[in-house]
């Protein structure tokens, strides 16, 4: 039974639509679902399965389609979604349901009471206008949205800058603000560090292992992934550390970030040396020190002790190291950390970070990265994808290391030991060589519950490091033992 609708002008925002086609490919009988706007990345997704070209539809339209085993099972699968589309937003504030519906970010600051955040989570095409829209009005911006052209991000930047704001993003997908979590985040309690990230599980990282050692973060100013290269050269970066280095609660910031252009790298040390607040660099790079070593920085700043770093070994006992390492990320950043560690000891691994890289047999993948999303929901809230490839590589006699990470959090999966631990046993009771190493990402107020996430795990067959530098120098050290 196949099923195609077309809901003109129904928007939903892209996180959401990822969960909801997520939660039906899941139900019994359904065996393909599509819930997403129909941009032409979707539109092609939409062909491929085959329901043929030339279907008529904008980006402003939602795409439903449904291939399941029978009638019934469609309409239960359409019951499902009606009531996952109307399901509301989570609120963080006091919500008036008599308050008129606002049509423009300018007019929902204004009915809401003004608050000093906008989230923007539009198709990419549209985010410039509700940006400087919120910026108007007075409110920083966080822009989720990606696609968003550079000179629209740098107009917005300059027009924040001139207004005492800030731009997180766009391609945003990271921020605490005032111990709220946007986006991807994890639940972080109240403290003295503060951050600015041009990375979203960078941060998290960080966030996750200053919450181990029972440090609380006061912000975490996203700024995008593009803000430290030469052409936008840092504009929002500066602007979040002049609010951090403002801020009373801020006691020391910490800079979270890939290698950024040398110019732009340049003016922010210098910026840097003329803040009041400390900073700690956590840039990720060759001959720089990984996410879990600058935590451990921050830590000695605070004077605060320095905390065993959790690993749950695996409760059926270590592999018989045999064959190459193959890393399958959700994290980019998170990959990018453990690519120059697995560099550092078998030089170029292969990896489309770096596509020019080539190895022969190692590898380290970014799957969140768009060439593996497009028209996907992200592996963060879909392991689908993650774990056939998981399967794949496990079931290939050459691999002898599989390194994964995990991220928990809001928007992340809510349980994903339930998919992937039995992908894990199974994986193992097939080959009992095989090592399997977990980076888990977390913290433990996180509505996944990090130590049941890790003990599951464990128990599967896995090794589980809360450090993720950890987890991938545990994967080098066993594929070094008997490489293939």
């Amino acid at each position: 039974m196949r099923l195609l609708d077309i809901r003109p002008g129904l928007y939903r925002d892209s996180v959401r639509l990822m969960q909801i086609s997520t939660t039906l490919g899941q139900l019994p009988g359904v065996s393909k679902v599509l819930v997403a706007m129909a941009t032409g990345a979707n539109l092609e997704l939409l062909a491929g399965m085959g329901f043929g070209d030339g279907v008529e539809a904008s980006p402003d339209d939602l795409l439903i389609a449904v291939v399941a085993d029978d009638d019934e099972t469609t309409a239960a699968t359409l019951e499902r979604l009606e009531r996952e589309l109307a399901e509301p937003g989570v609120a963080v504030g006091p919500v008036d349901a008599t308050q008129p519906r606002s049509r423009t970010s300018s007019a929902a600051l204004k009915n809401l009471g003004d608050p000093s955040v906008v989230v923007v989570s539009t198709p990419g095409r549209y985010a410039f206008v509700e940006a400087m829209d919120a910026l108007d009005a007075g409110a920083s911006v966080l822009v989720f949205s990606d696609n968003v052209p550079v000179a629209e991000e740098i107009a917005l930047k300059r027009a924040a800058a001139d207004r005492g704001l800030l731009v997180m993003g766009p391609d945003c997908g990271t921020a605490v603000v005032s111990g709220v979590g946007l986006g991807f985040a994890n639940v972080v309690r109240p403290g003295p560090v503060g951050l600015v990230a041009a990375s979203g599980t960078g941060a998290q990282q960080v966030m996750s292992l200053l919450a181990w050692a029972g440090v609380g973060v006061s912000h975490c100013l996203g700024v995008g992934g593009r803000d430290l290269t030469d052409r936008v050269g840092g504009l929002s970066t500066h602007a979040a550390l002049d609010l951090l280095d403002a801020d009373a609660a801020t006691e020391l910031i910490v800079l979270v970030a890939k290698p950024a252009d040398a110019g732009v790298a340049a003016e922010v040390r210098a910026h840097l040396d003329r803040l009041g607040t400390a900073v700690v660099s956590a840039v990720l790079g060759p001959d720089q020190p990984d996410l879990t070593a600058a935590v451990e920085r921050v830590l000695e700043r605070l004077g605060q002790p320095l905390p065993a770093w959790p690993h749950w070994p695996s409760s059926t006992g270590p592999g018989a190291p045999y064959g190459f390492l193959r890393g399958l990320y959700s994290g980019g950043t998170l990959c990018a950390e453990a690519l120059t560690i697995a560099s550092e000891a078998f030089g170029p691994v292969a990896s489309n970070l770096n596509p020019q890289w080539t190895n022969g047999g190692h590898s380290l993948l970014d799957l969140g990265a768009d060439e593996f999303t497009a028209g996907r929901p992200h592996p963060m809230i879909d392991p689908g994808p993650r774990l056939d490839r998981f399967a794949a590589e496990a079931a290939d006699p050459s691999c002898g290391v599989l390194l994964l990470d995990v991220v928990l959090g809001h928007a992340a999966h809510p349980d994903p030991a339930t998919d992937l631990a039995p992908a894990i046993r199974s994986a193992r009771m097939v080959r009992p060589e095989l090592t399997v190493a977990i980076s888990l990402v977390g913290t433990a107020d996180d509505p996944q519950r990090l130590t049941d996430q890790a003990e599951r795990l464990a128990a599967a067959g896995a090794d589980v490091f809360g450090s993720n530098a950890q987890a991938a120098r545990f994967a080098v050290a066993a594929a070094q033992e008997n490489p293939a």
